[in-house]
């Protein structure tokens, strides 16, 4: 039987009667894996942390964190005996010690074990050291969530639990500490679930994400996966990525759509000629061309920098998001005609 670094085993994780996640099962393969959890607010991400950390104890199923089980309904590892480090979305630094204090209590954790992290760097990267000398309570919650994710860090723990790490972190920098966190956390193989409700920052720390949603694990998987291939239309009402249009199967590799026309490409799922399906259709999947005849009507342009969003209604009132590359020279405005190029091609398809 293949031995992973954690494996959780049917584990219903709960928070109360009314908030459960129910029969959860995932593994985190190897050491230095990077497990992204996301769903909306008040759905036990923040539970299924705190049970892992032994916080909150399981009624049954089991937790195993390298060849060791540390939950189950007759096995409870206390806390400070797992090894595991948990940084909290709120400020949970110590009130009575200031900043470099609390980071220093981090470091100390585990003294004994060989240190794969500098103090210093951790402080540097983390934008920290004008706050050094200050007190919780004379610093933003920026910066304190920045402060427990440093004391974290060089806690050196077997596994990092982070809840939201950085929600509260100003976006002219929250990029640039995304890229070093996964850059050290990459080098030094710290194990990391990281729970978040930014699917973009899942998709980039991420090694597997997790979709949980109406107290259940939807899925699990590459990010790559869980945002082309999602398995459920709940995972795709969640990212909101797309949209679902009606359609039904006319060939092996071809659909027809009453707004669309034939679309051709390779279906994810085979399913028998004459059925009736939602394809899902994501902003990247079609293609802009001035000089198609298939035109349809522009309700709304994003600009996001690199690319425009347009949202453009059918003939029967569905709205489709549509990528533009931002250097493309004509801009349309609403209320204009966008074309979609002819004839359509869609790499996999994606059909409920």
């Amino acid at each position: 039987m293949k031995k992973f670094f954690l494996e959780i085993d049917n584990v219903t994780f709960t928070a109360s009667a009314k908030n459960k996640v129910n029969n959860v099962s995932f593994q985190i393969e190897n050491k230095g894996d990077i497990i992204c959890l996301l769903g909306p607010s008040g759905i036990g991400k923040t539970t299924i942390l705190r049970t892992i950390a032994g916080l909150e104890r399981i009624d049954s199923g089991k937790i195993t964190l390298n060849n060791r089980v540390i939950s189950s309904n007759d096995t409870y590892v206390e806390p400070e005996n797992r090894n595991i480090s948990l940084a909290f979305q709120d400020n949970s630094l110590f009130p009575h010690y200031n900043v470099i204090q609390n980071i220093e209590f981090g470091a100390e954790r585990n003294k004994d074990k060989k240190k794969n992290l500098n103090i210093n760097e951790v402080i540097k990267f983390l934008h920290l050291e004008h706050i050094k000398d200050k007190y919780p309570h004379q610093i933003s919650s920026g910066e304190a969530q920045r402060a427990s994710l440093a004391r974290s860090l060089l806690s050196n723990p077997d596994l990092l639990l982070l809840d939201e790490p950085l929600s509260n972190i100003d976006q002219n920098f929250k990029e640039e500490i995304q890229v070093k966190l996964k850059k050290i956390l990459t080098e030094h193989k710290i194990t990391t679930i990281i729970v978040t409700h930014d699917s973009y920052e899942a998709f980039y720390l991420g090694t597997k994400c997790g979709i949980i949603l109406d107290g259940q694990l939807k899925q699990y998987d590459d990010p790559y996966n869980v945002y082309h291939f999602p398995n459920s239309i709940e995972v795709v009402n969640f990212l909101n990525r797309g949209t679902l249009i009606p359609a039904k199967v006319t060939g092996e590799n071809t659909l027809e759509s009453l707004d669309l026309g034939t679309i051709k490409g390779n279906f994810i799922k085979h399913y028998p000629k004459g059925s009736d399906v939602k394809l899902l259709i994501q902003p990247e999947d079609l293609e802009h061309d001035d000089g198609s005849n298939l035109k349809l009507e522009v309700v709304d342009r994003q600009f996001r920098g690199t690319n425009f969003i347009y949202t453009l209604k059918t003939p029967s009132n569905l709205m489709i998001p549509v990528f533009v590359h931002s250097h493309h020279i004509h801009q349309h405005e609403v209320d204009e005609k966008f074309g979609i190029k002819r004839p359509i091609n869609i790499d996999h398809i994606v059909c409920f």
